[in-house]
């Protein structure tokens, strides 16, 4: 079993130089193309390697060809693909841009190709009418409501952004001990990922008796959060839930610190927002804390085996542990898929239908099994809070389960 790496080729001819620059280093490390007679399965990544989250999914993309490196090389007990079987991955650039993305969407399927991985929600929420119609899997990493419910062409690992808040919320709730309810903020970009737990998180948080304080919007790259930040503080916060990746979030966090509200303000968010880069603030960035949807990366050994290093360091933000939730259950899915209905036969309906025979599913060991059927498409329901303490990421809590959010109507 080999693994191809292959651009896809799009209708913009300008390419930024950072994105060339990537380009080069990729296309240097691919492994080599299959032999003659091998049998390629096509799955197509459409992210935005170039615009506003691109810093954070360079980073995923890059261990997305780490992991399918290791499981050419090394292999993986209990997943496999039958003899003769290679997997490209395809990839093309959406510059944060649905009409782009859409675009490489349809070039993809003209190609063959079974399986999406849409990392941004723009993308994904963006693709989901066309994958609702063509009967494909559309794999994304930050969910909401909107997208995962009712079932259709979305999956990922983990529960949505909502639902996550919410467990974070129970949290706040449990430990909380003035006799008033506590205020809570939520900051987010305005995007669909920054604006997730807005609604049904918000509408969960109220139900439990928690004030809910008025949304504010923050940039993907805040030169100054300041204005934001001194508005939830005048309002009386005492937690503030950062719905931002980690860029966004290291940012805020330095205008909190110098603002002297590190100390006032307890600060948490998103799972990604509590990275690698995070614990580089130092006191700052003490007692943050995060409903994180899977391990710290650290508490995952195999890891250190998969992930290449850069100067010296693992190449992760923190979260590592899901690619390696999303990558298996990518092949597992392929893998049952020609079991089912021989290579001759396979596309994305086939694919999708095999996404619903994998089952406590953990090739790995990360303590997240994973599980689909027609009626859940997250694969995974449970969820950890982590806090920072003594700069690094530990659990303060157990795995619980969280709610289903599913919207009225």
């Amino acid at each position: 079993m080999k693994v191809r790496l292959v651009k896809q080729r799009t209708a913009l001819t300008a390419v930024l130089a950072v994105a060339l620059v990537v380009v080069l280093l990729f296309t240097a490390c691919a492994p080599a193309p299959p032999s003659e007679g091998e049998k390629v399965v096509k799955i197509g990544m459409i992210a935005p390697l170039t615009g506003a989250p691109a810093s954070a999914i360079h980073i995923a993309w890059r261990n997305i060809i780490d992991y399918l490196s290791y499981f050419e090389e090394v292999g993986v007990p209990g997943l496999e693909l039958p003899p003769g079987v290679t997997i490209e991955l395809v990839w093309g650039d959406s510059a944060f841009e649905v009409p782009r993305a859409i675009s490489i969407y349809e070039r993809m399927r003209e190609q063959g190709v079974v399986l999406f991985y849409a990392p941004s929600p723009v993308e994904g929420a963006g693709l989901k009418s066309r994958t609702d119609r063509d009967g494909v899997v559309n794999f994304v990493m930050s969910i909401d409501e909107g997208m995962m419910y009712p079932p259709s062409s979305i999956f990922s690992v983990y529960p949505t952004d909502s639902e996550g808040f919410s467990v974070a919320c129970d949290w706040i709730m449990e430990n909380w001990q003035e006799e008033r309810p506590p205020r809570v903020a939520i900051m987010g970009t305005d995007s669909p990922s920054g604006h997730a737990p807005e609604v049904m998180g918000t509408a969960y948080a109220r139900s439990i008796g928690i004030e809910m304080l008025p949304f504010e919007t923050v940039p993907y790259m805040p030169l100054d959060s300041s204005p934001q930040l001194l508005r939830v503080h005048e309002r009386g916060a005492d937690f503030v839930y950062i719905q931002a990746i980690w860029t966004t979030a290291t940012a805020v966090m330095r205008d909190a610190e110098r603002l002297g509200l590190a100390d006032e303000i307890r600060f948490g968010g998103f799972e990604n927002s509590q990275s690698i880069a995070m614990l580089g603030l130092g006191a700052a960035a003490e007692g943050y804390w995060s409903p994180r949807r899977a391990p710290w990366y650290k508490e995952v050994p195999v890891l250190f085996d998969i992930l290449r290093e850069v100067d010296g360091k693992l190449d992760t933000g923190g979260d590592g542990a899901c690619t390696l939730a999303f990558m298996t259950a990518w092949i597992k899915a392929v893998s049952i898929a020609i079991e089912k209905v021989g290579y001759e036969n396979l596309d994305g309906r086939a694919v999708k239908e095999g996404m619903y025979s994998i089952k406590d599913f953990d090739p790995h060991g990360t303590g997240k099994k994973v599980t689909y059927t027609p009626e859940d498409h997250r694969g995974s329901t449970s969820i950890r809070i982590y806090e920072v303490r003594g700069g690094d990421v530990v659990p303060v809590t157990d795995w619980r389960q969280a709610p289903m959010l599913v919207p009225e109507g």
